[in-house]
This record gives C-alpha cells, structure tokens and sequence, in this order.
C-alpha cells in the first residue's frame, strides 16, 4: 500500500511528494511473481448450452504491475477478473496467488485469502447505502478482526489519503460518483493488501471525474501498489505498465509498456 504521509490540509489528494517516477523494466529486475495464472478454463452453462468463456488463459503478474486488461464486450475481461481473484470457481487449469493454488482451498479459506490479501474496486461502488464513507472503508478490517477503534482510525486515515477527510460522516446518497468511487478505493486499500482488482471503475463516472479518479490509480500505482483493471477504455490502457487483450477467452496479446503518466 501506498505510504501514509501526514493530515491533508486541503480537500483535494495529494500524493505526490510520496512518490518517485517509477524505472522502466530495463533499468530493473522482473517484478516477484505474485499472480500465476495456467491454462484456465471457465465454461457458462444453460441449459445443454455450453460457452467456453476463458479457454486456456495463461497470465502472470509481479508484484508491483498495473495490468491493464481490454478486449471487445462479451470476451471474458470480467470472467477473468472474478476467476483470478477466485470469487468464481474454475473448470480448468490453476492460478496460483503468493505460491498457493486459491482454487484448492475451502471456501472459507479462499475468502479469508481475498480479504487478507485483495481489494476490489467494481463499476456500481457497491457500498452499503446506510453507512457513512468511514463505516464502509473500515469493514473489510472489521470482517478481519481488527478491533473497532483501531479500524475506525485506520479508515479515516486512508480516506484522508485520497481526498476525503472532511467527508467521513457523508452516507453514499451524500456523495458525488466520483467520491463514492474513491471511497471504494479506500476500502480496497485500507487492508494494505498484495494486489487490487477493478473492473470498469470509471464506466459510471463522467469524464473529468474519471481522470480524477485514474490520476488516483497512477498515484497508488506509483507507490508500489499492485493494479489489474479490467475496462473498454482504450484511454485506460495507456496508464498502465501492461497491456493485456483478452478475445475469444484467450489472452491475444500481452504487452509491457513504460506508463506516459
């Protein structure tokens, strides 16, 4: 997770002074493995209908990436999204996170995984509409055992981080799309966790708001946060290190880039 740095003064984010341009992959050695994916599969079934929606996805992701994943509607961006992070199962192959293969594990275990190590940024927000930003940032720490008083300092913290500190009573109806979104970033980073998934994070934002919250992925990002966002925006794919596009269920291309921003 991003480093804490001391009280905003101001309501807009700044992140900035934390972070250096980050070096290209030539200047380093390759990212800690962190995510291996191999020969995935994942079928839809209805009826006597079967659809392969992944079939046969090998991916790997280092510690450290942004994973920009594209690829037309209907291809299996967030099929791939859901079965790499395991909140679907598999009918094939394995994915591996931190060495362990998540497929093999209990449900219990696996969800106890996510929480301890994954943050989740989706399109709707997702936050319970009758808890303020701080209730919702400080649930995934709650869910963990972290002791009420300690979790709330830590959500208040972590929204003061990205630009919402003077917001922390405000109910998701109080709140602009843009502030819903980053109070959902702020729940996804507030468990310090290994990798965060977002799928189509901007695609309820209008566009400047979407800048403002993409600025916000490029600063965690910076940092030494770990980003896969699944998204149609071709824009989005210029920020990350790597492109991967995803047709057909088969990853078509994959691609390492130096980030322009």
């Amino acid at each position: 997770m991003f480093p804490m740095a001391g009280p905003s003064h101001h309501r807009g984010m700044n992140l900035s002074t934390l972070t250096a341009p980050r070096p290209t992959r030539n200047d380093v050695a390759a990212p800690a493995q962190l995510l291996r994916a191999r020969d995935v599969v994942r079928v839809h079934r209805t009826g006597d209908q079967e659809v392969r929606a992944l079939n046969g996805v090998d991916l790997d992701i280092g510690a450290g990436e942004y994973v920009v994943v594209m690829g037309p509607s209907g291809n299996g961006k967030t099929t791939l999204l859901n079965c790499l992070s395991g909140l679907d199962q598999i009918d094939g192959g394995t994915v591996e996170i931190d060495g362990r293969n998540i497929h093999r594990l209990s449900d219990r275990a696996r969800t106890a995984h996510r929480a301890e190590r994954m943050g989740f940024v989706f399109q709707a927000f997702n936050l319970v509409s009758v808890f303020d930003a701080a209730e919702n940032v400080e649930l995934p720490l709650l869910a963990s055992g972290v002791k009420p008083r300690s979790a709330r300092k830590r959500a208040a913290a972590m929204l003061d981080r990205v630009g919402l500190g003077e917001r922390l009573t405000h109910r998701p109806t109080e709140l602009s799309g843009g502030e819903q979104q980053r109070v959902a970033i702020a729940r996804a980073l507030v468990t310090e966790p290994a990798i965060v998934w977002a799928d189509e994070p901007t695609g309820n934002l209008d566009s400047r708001t979407a800048e403002s919250v993409l600025e916000l992925f490029d600063e965690v990002h910076r940092a030494g946060q770990t980003l896969v966002v699944v998204t149609h925006d071709s824009g989005i794919g210029q920020r990350g290190t790597r492109l991967v596009e995803i047709r057909d269920g088969r990853v078509a291309a994959d691609q390492t880039r130096v980030a322009a921003r």
